[in-house]
């Protein structure tokens, strides 16, 4: 994972699994990245390749954080099987997902 600023917020590009045994790490790096930045944190899923149910709750728990102190969190490069999760689980609802990557394919 790595965090790079830019005037409009910060980048978080995410590794290729987001599942029980990175959870924690991955966690704890997102509330840091939320909590020192300002603007919206845009997380680059396109090295995305598993995400479990431990990984939708980092996703969902950091959009919470950010809602509470008036940051969003956006979705980019969303990889298609990850979108189709997204959507079926109903958090394309809730997390905000950049348009041009959003197609389910």
């Amino acid at each position: 994972m790595r965090v790079r600023g830019n005037p409009k917020g910060q980048v978080v590009r995410l590794g290729a699994r987001l599942d029980a045994g990175t959870s924690a790490g991955v966690r704890e790096r997102l509330h840091e990245a939320v909590e020192s930045g300002a603007g919206d944190l845009i997380l680059d899923l396109s090295e995305l390749e598993m995400i479990d149910a431990t990984g939708l709750g980092v996703l969902v728990g950091t959009h919470r954080l950010a809602l509470d102190i008036d940051r969003r969190v956006v979705l980019r490069a969303v990889p298609p099987r990850i979108m189709r999760i997204l959507a079926v689980t109903r958090l394309n609802r809730v997390l905000h997902v950049e348009a041009h990557t959003a197609a389910v394919a």
